[in-house]
């Protein structure tokens, strides 16, 4: 993807998808009314972190995975007009 970020330790930087504009019936929602998403396609990972006898562990999830994160998880960080966040993994609930 050529993305010029690179996470450190155990932190991922992902890419959220897209808010629902539009519910299940065909009501449009403005931009207030949409709900903050929860799913995201990871971009980079970190190495791991360190335990505490000095060996690295290593990540449980990888670039391009898609996954369900806490709805106020991660730092929001924009690169090159594209809005990311920064999270750490176990702020990551679930790989879908």
């Amino acid at each position: 993807m050529g993305l010029k970020l690179k996470p450190l330790e155990d932190r991922v930087v992902v890419e959220p998808k897209q808010a629902e504009d539009k519910t299940a019936s065909g009501i449009i929602l403005p931009d207030t009314a949409q709900e903050k998403p929860q799913e995201a396609t990871i971009v980079a990972v970190g190495p791991g972190k360190a335990s505490d006898s000095g060996t690295i562990v290593k990540m449980t999830v990888k670039v391009g995975d898609s996954v369900l994160y806490g709805k106020y998880s991660g730092t929001e960080v924009t690169v090159d007009g594209t809005e990311y966040l920064i999270m750490r993994e176990s702020d990551i609930l679930a790989i879908l």
